[in-house]
């Protein structure tokens, strides 16, 4: 048995390897539910599915009986009612956004069943090393919170009393939830991809906790901009400057309400979201470009190369989901591109962190 830090280590290298995979193969795992979870809000299908059945939900609707009763359940929501009933819409129509939603939740299940059942085997093996079990049940723990939220944030959108959305503010706590787990999914893997050499776990420094506060910030306010729909509010026009950078023409845009003040607007009024979001990304910009230098002048110019790929993809295609009007898959790449980044810097942090 060796010694890390004070603390026991069970298991040897041979052991850690499996452990780190399953780690990173979760991370996909997420970052694809996060690209889903963006084709599920832009067809406007996150409401398709009005019961949260954990377990008989797996099985999706075999007879038309049963297509019947959940397109009827569906029509009783204030969705239908102001937005898709009056369009007309079908049951063809109502198929497809079922789809979408019941992938989401599906692959959420799957996420569960890919990380429970691994670490209850190497937990059963005895190869978990010493004081990670705790971090491990932690993650875990995130995974179930997500599932909760991810309900949560449908309900809200259920009632009689409700828009023809879910709240933008349980959408944020969902797709932070996804990004904060998928950022300590990547940190552990990496950590014990540092004891398989032999090296102590990474502790943030304060400029990796500053640079991933900014990070959230963005995140944040990226999905303000997506709860409030605040992606369409700056005009559509490939090229077209009143577009991007300019929002309709304007430096700063009309018709902010401001009538509850500031920190109302800043958080519920779509033309100030959009406009906090489009800036603070190059204040992000700023902090990575300084991270990928600190980390080229340490020797680490892959990781430098995979922050700055990272934040300069997302920077175009927010722009190209502007122009093009919020054209899906522009805009699902975008989200998706945004898990990516949360895992880069995460990488990044680790590495410029401080050992012991």
């Amino acid at each position: 048995m060796r010694v890390n830090d004070g603390r026991p280590i069970i298991g040897t290298s041979d052991d850690i390897a499996p452990m780190i995979r399953w780690l990173l193969s979760v991370a996909v795992l997420v970052v694809l539910m996060v690209a889903v979870g963006g084709i599920t809000r832009l067809t406007e299908s996150g409401l398709s599915i009005t019961q949260w059945k954990p377990i008989t939900g797996v099985i999706p609707p075999l007879t038309d009986a049963q297509w019947q009763a959940e397109f009827a359940r569906y029509k009783q929501i204030p969705q239908y009612l102001d937005v898709n009933g009056p369009a007309g819409m079908t049951l063809a129509q109502y198929k497809f956004i079922f789809f979408w939603e019941w992938v989401h939740r599906l692959l959420g299940r799957v996420i569960g069943l890919a990380f429970a059942v691994p670490l209850a085997w190497f937990w059963f093996k005895r190869t978990i090393p010493g004081g990670y079990k705790p971090r491990l049940l932690a993650l875990l723990a995130l995974g179930a919170l997500q599932g909760v939220v991810g309900w949560w944030m449908v309900s809200s959108g259920l009632s009689a009393q409700a828009m023809d959305r879910v709240s933008h503010f349980r959408l944020a706590a969902h797709l932070l939830t996804a990004l904060f787990t998928l950022g300590g999914l990547v940190w552990t893997a990496l950590d014990l991809k540092a004891l398989q050499r032999g090296a102590a776990r990474s502790r943030l420094t304060g400029f990796g906790t500053v640079v991933l506060a900014m990070l959230a910030v963005q995140l944040f306010m990226g999905a303000m901009v997506a709860g409030l729909r605040a992606g369409y509010v700056a005009g559509a026009g490939w090229l077209r400057w009143d577009a991007w950078p300019l929002m309709q023409g304007s430096a700063f845009p009309d018709g902010v309400d401001w009538s509850r003040g500031p920190l109302h607007a800043l958080v519920n009024d779509p033309y100030l979201t959009h406009f906090v979001h489009r800036w603070w990304a190059w204040a992000v910009v700023a902090a990575l470009v300084v991270m990928g230098r600190k980390l080229r002048a340490m020797g680490h110019r892959n990781v430098s190369m995979a922050a700055h790929i990272a934040v300069g993809t997302q920077v175009l295609l927010g722009i190209f989901t502007v122009w093009s009007g919020v054209t899906l898959w522009i805009a699902v790449a975008h989200q998706l591109c945004g898990a990516l980044l949360v895992a880069a810097t995460a990488w990044g942090a680790h590495t410029l962190g401080r050992r012991g």
